[in-house]
């Protein structure tokens, strides 16, 4: 299997001011039929793999906390738990806590201040 993500793909900004460019926020989207096959694991890779090439310091993902199985995954990529926002969303008739979950990059190598 080959997946090529393209270098704005699924991921957003983390907050609009200067001091958080390096950081970047991320989505995985695997539809349940192709769950378990390992192609979410080949996409988040990828994801990394671009937000290094673009000298991002933090790849930063938004989980709904009982996502397990997006928790799984992150956590097998060593992305480390930092937080949770409870009731942060409301979908399918409930609230939704968000789990935060980070990975720290080793790039720039040399950052910059604006």
């Amino acid at each position: 299997m080959h997946i090529s993500i393209p270098p704005k793909t699924a991921r957003n900004p983390f907050r609009a001011w200067p001091a958080y460019k390096y950081s970047v926020e991320h989505s995985v989207y695997v539809d349940t039929r192709f769950r378990r096959m390992g192609i979410g694991v080949k996409l988040l890779k990828e994801i990394i793999s671009a937000a290094q090439k673009q000298d991002y310091h933090v790849l930063i993902g938004g989980i709904d906390a009982s996502n397990t199985g997006s928790i799984d995954l992150h956590e097998r990529l060593k992305f480390k738990h930092c937080g949770t926002i409870r009731q942060a969303g409301f979908k399918f008739g409930r609230w939704l806590d968000l789990a935060f979950y980070q990975l720290i990059l080793s790039t720039p190598s040399a950052p910059i201040d604006d």
